[in-house]
């Protein structure tokens, strides 16, 4: 598929406003419950300061958008149907997640959650593979962020039960 360039401009800068707007998500119902909620709970000490949080998944989001576009540019829509849609259900996953954690304050549903994120981030990436390299290699940051989140969310629901 060959797209003016206009159209790839166009094309990218959807995939970031989708991918920003699960972050926006996932900060709106985040970040009321940093100060109050998630500062009482008990964490163990390798948790990272609520400072970083912020630009590491600022990054990767990019990184995701970045990722689905090389997809999207490359085969459109309907071509790439799987590996978009797994690409949206990792999506969906990621800002249930937010909900789930500090929205609802129930860290054991929220690691439940980020296990079924985590097979869909891989699924994804196997998918996106198969269409480009560099977007599935763009999503291996991603899931290793995912696994050191996963780890932390049983932590934190272990040390909190």
């Amino acid at each position: 598929m060959t797209l003016r360039p206009s159209h790839q401009v166009a094309g990218l800068l959807a995939w970031i406003a989708i991918c920003f707007a699960a972050a926006g998500l996932g900060g709106l119902v985040t970040a009321p419950h940093i100060p109050d909620w998630y500062a009482q709970l008990a964490k163990p000490a390798w948790t990272p300061p609520s400072w970083v949080f912020g630009p590491v998944w600022s990054c990767l989001y990019l990184m995701m958008a970045i990722s689905a576009w090389l997809v999207w540019r490359q085969n459109g829509l309907a071509a790439a149907r799987l590996p978009i849609g797994l690409f949206a259900l990792q999506l969906a996953l990621n800002s249930a997640w937010s909900v789930l954690f500090f929205g609802l304050h129930r860290p054991g549903a929220a690691f439940l959650d980020i296990l079924l994120l985590w097979i869909a981030i891989a699924a994804t990436v196997s998918a996106f593979g198969r269409w480009s390299r560099w977007a599935s290699l763009l999503l291996v940051p991603y899931l290793t962020w995912v696994s050191f989140a996963a780890m932390l969310n049983l932590a934190i629901w272990r040390m909190n039960a």
